[in-house]
């Protein structure tokens, strides 16, 4: 299928709908192909989480745990250490 960019941006939902159903649209600007909306399948779906709020598993590098006290503190010792 294949839609101008004026159409897209007017019957949005039902070109979405169709790439929904497995179509693929392609979007053109004055004749000039620009974008492609496609479905998208379970094997496109990333491993991980894309969600800024899913889990993410960080692995455990022997660092002390940092609290709110030594956070504050970290700029001030980091001074004392450079100074002669």
């Amino acid at each position: 299928m294949e839609t101008t960019a004026r159409e897209f941006s007017r019957k949005s939902s039902q070109i979405l709908a169709a790439a929904a159903r497995g179509e693929t649209v392609t979007v053109t600007k004055n004749g000039t192909p620009v974008a492609r909306v496609v479905p998208i399948t379970d094997n496109d779906t990333p491993p991980y989480p894309t969600s800024p709020m899913g889990e993410i598993e960080l692995p455990d590098l022997g660092l002390p745990e940092l609290t709110a006290d030594n956070a504050r503190d970290a700029p001030r010792q980091a001074g004392a250490q450079t100074q002669p």
